[in-house]
């Protein structure tokens, strides 16, 4: 009988274990997907959003196949190490750009270009990543 008892808590702390990793991993996976920006624009969508003090607005320019826009730093200390990234719907990511310290209120001019490669694409999102 306490075989089977032990046999039993062994089963039930190696299913909790097993359910605590998967947990942890949902966690993880979550955290790094919200680091992405889940507003998908289309072709003539505009991004403007502030995140982590970084206010970043880009457009798609379909003549140049390049995403322009610009990055300012909203806060009143420097956002370090400020870069963009914007990710294609046909699986291209563009940057990130070369990382800058922002003064406060500092805008910096951003443009990313798409390679001939991979042109083939409908929707975009993107997001300025500080630190």
């Amino acid at each position: 009988m306490k075989h089977l008892v032990r046999s039993y808590a062994n089963n039930t702390l190696r299913n909790f274990v097993a359910i605590m990793i998967v947990l942890a991993a949902l966690v993880i996976i979550g955290c790094s997907e919200s680091e992405e920006s889940a507003t998908q624009l289309t072709l003539d969508g505009t991004y403007d959003e502030v995140r982590n003090g970084a206010r970043l607005i880009l457009k798609y320019n379909s003549q140049s196949k390049a995403f322009e826009g610009t990055v300012e730093n909203t806060t009143n200390s420097t956002l370090k190490q400020v870069r963009v990234e914007v990710h294609l719907s046909n699986g291209t990511e563009l940057g990130p750009t070369t990382p800058k310290d922002l003064a406060p209120d500092e805008k910096i001019s951003i443009e990313l270009s798409v390679p001939a490669a991979n042109t083939n694409f409908d929707t975009w999102s993107a997001h300025a990543e500080v630190g």
